[in-house]
């Protein structure tokens, strides 16, 4: 099992987080969904130093009853649900280089860290994170059903803007973690559509560059009504083949 060896940061390591800290919160802290910031908080997160897992595993448990892990960069879609089952939150422990501070195309520790976790303070998201892995289960981790919820959770999590408290707002990882695509997906040069399961599912994911569209939620519980949607699509593709 891969731990985090926090005692091999060095100076430059805990800089380069306190760099993309300080600016990625001054960024976000006015686009960001209500819950963003006030997570951050709740787990401690402070720009001085890299968090410690341990120490936020501890506070996570006894908010929502999630645990983070760690893991040496990318991991297959079907691990990935089956930790989420579980509860588990897969995350790296590498630190992108000072020179890769605007653009790194494999996530991060930062990515992970900052852009995910405060948000598994939020129980809507983790109710929503636990209803995908429990989708995938049930259909045994099949491909068809992992790729649909994978496209979801791509199209949410990672890239999802959402309109809270009348105003638009950011709570995917993948741009709250991003300088660059935090501006552009607020600016007018970005495409924002009404979520559309249907058009989710169908739209591959977007690694190398900015999205070619943003699925904007009308709120927040549209989180937990697309789980219903996504798994009687599932069902009915379970049911015909």
């Amino acid at each position: 099992m891969l731990l985090q060896d926090y005692s091999a940061y060095t100076a430059t390591d805990h800089h380069t987080w306190s760099v993309l800290f300080t600016r990625q919160l001054e960024k976000v802290k006015k686009v960001a969904y209500h819950n963003f910031e006030p997570g951050l908080s709740t787990l401690g997160f402070q720009a001085r130093q890299i968090p410690e897992f341990s120490l936020v595993n501890k506070r996570l448990k006894s908010l929502t009853g999630w645990q983070i892990y760690a893991v040496p960069g990318l991991i297959d879609d079907r691990l990935f649900f089956e930790k989420m089952l579980n509860r588990q939150f897969g995350a790296t422990t590498w630190i992108r280089k000072p020179e890769q501070l605007d653009y790194l195309e494999e996530p991060d520790m930062f990515h992970d860290v900052f852009g995910h976790i405060p948000l598994l303070t939020d129980p809507m998201v983790c109710n929503f994170l636990h209803g995908l892995a429990e989708i995938a289960a049930k259909h045994d981790y099949a491909d068809v059903a992992v790729e649909m919820l994978a496209r979801l959770y791509w199209y949410t999590i990672e890239f999802g803007l959402v309109k809270d408290e009348g105003n638009l707002k950011i709570y995917g990882a993948g741009i709250l973690s991003s300088i660059g695509e935090t501006d552009f997906c607020l600016s007018e040069k970005a495409t924002r559509v009404p979520f559309d399961i249907e058009t989710i599912i169908t739209s591959p994911v977007i690694k190398d560059k900015f999205q070619a569209r943003y699925f904007v939620l009308d709120s927040m519980q549209q989180l937990p009504e697309s789980l219903l949607v996504i798994a009687e699509k599932i069902n009915a593709l379970s049911y015909a083949s």
